[in-house]
C-alpha cells in the first residue's frame, strides 16, 4: 500500500471512533489492536482539545469546562492541525463558533480577541516608535508622514463588548452574565513581552485603519469628518501603546 494511502487511512481511523484500527497497525500479537488504537485515538483528541484550552483560557472560563470541551471536540473533528507547532492550532476556532447554532455572538468575539492575543505574543520582534520620534519630525515633514505599524499590532472591530467582557473574565472567580451593550473597537499591542488590549476611543479604529492602509497623517485625519475627532489624542495614543514601529517622514512642503 502506498505510504500516502496508509497515512490517509490512519488519519481517517483516528477521526472516527466507530472505525476499526487500520490493517497496517499491529499490536503485540502482530494484528491490529482495537483497544490500544482507541487509547491512542483518545490521546490525540485530548491533546488537540488541550491546545484549544491553552489558546482560549478566558473563553473556556466563560463557557465552563464541559461546554467548552464539547465545542472543542466538534471543532477538532472538522479542523485538523496543519503544522506540528501546536500553538498555531485553532486559529479558525472563533469563526467556527460564530457559525454554531446557539452560540452567543459575544462568545465568538471573545475567542477572536484571544486568538489575536496569541498572534500578537508570537509576532516578530521590532522596536516601537516613541512620542519623542514624533516630536523630532520637522513640521514640514509631518503632514505627509506615514505610519509603519508594529508586527504585533492588531485592530479588531466587534459588534459586542468583547474586550470589556474579556477583561472582566480575567478574574478566575468571574461569574457575571454578559449584558447587552454597544460594540467595541480594540487595539492589541505588545510592548517587550507584555501583550496589551485597549478599547479604542470613538473614531480611533477608522483613523488607525486608514493609517494602516497607507494614508498619510493628514489624509487619515481629513477622512474622519467629525468635529469631535482629536487628531493629536489618537495619534499619540497609538504611539504610546506600542502600535507604531516607525514614523516615515513626508516630503517637505
Amino acid at each position: 500500500m502506498p505510504f500516502e494511502t496508509t497515512i490517509r487511512a490512519f488519519a481517517a481511523a483516528l477521526d472516527d471512533p466507530s472505525a476499526a484500527p487500520p490493517a497496517t497497525t499491529c499490536g503485540r500479537l502482530g494484528a491490529p489492536d482495537a483497544h490500544r488504537f482507541s487509547v491512542y485515538r483518545n490521546n490525540v483528541a485530548v491533546g488537540l482539545i488541550g491546545a484549544l484550552e491553552a489558546r482560549y483560557p478566558v473563553s473556556r472560563r466563560i463557557a465552563g469546562d464541559d461546554l467548552f470541551r464539547a465545542m472543542a471536540r466538534a471543532f477538532i473533528h472538522a479542523h485538523k492541525p496543519r503544522s506540528p507547532v501546536m500553538i498555531a492550532y485553532g486559529e479558525e476556532f472563533p469563526e467556527f463558533l460564530a457559525r454554531c447554532d446557539g452560540v452567543e455572538l459575544f462568545f465568538a468575539d471573545v475567542a477572536k480577541l484571544e486568538s489575536a492575543w496569541v498572534e500578537a505574543y508570537h509576532a516578530q520582534d521590532a522596536a516601537a516608535a516613541t512620542v519623542g520620534d514624533l516630536a523630532a519630525l520637522s513640521p514640514d515633514c509631518l503632514p505627509g508622514a506615514r505610519i509603519a505599524f508594529h508586527p504585533a499590532a492588531q485592530l479588531l472591530r466587534f459588534a459586542t463588548a468583547a474586550a470589556s467582557i474579556w477583561a472582566a473574565a480575567q478574574n478566575s472567580d468571574w461569574r457575571a452574565a454578559p449584558v447587552e451593550s454597544n460594540g467595541e473597537d480594540a487595539l492589541i499591542t505588545r510592548l517587550d513581552s507584555d501583550v496589551q488590549v485597549r478599547v479604542l476611543l470613538p473614531l480611533g479604529y477608522e483613523f488607525a485603519l486608514r493609517l494602516r492602509e497607507g494614508a498619510t497623517l493628514v489624509e487619515a485625519a481629513e477622512a474622519i469628518d467629525d468635529p469631535a475627532f482629536d487628531f493629536g489624542t489618537h495619534l499619540v495614543g497609538l504611539i504610546e501603546s506600542g502600535a507604531v514601529a516607525s514614523i516615515i517622514p513626508g516630503r517637505p512642503s
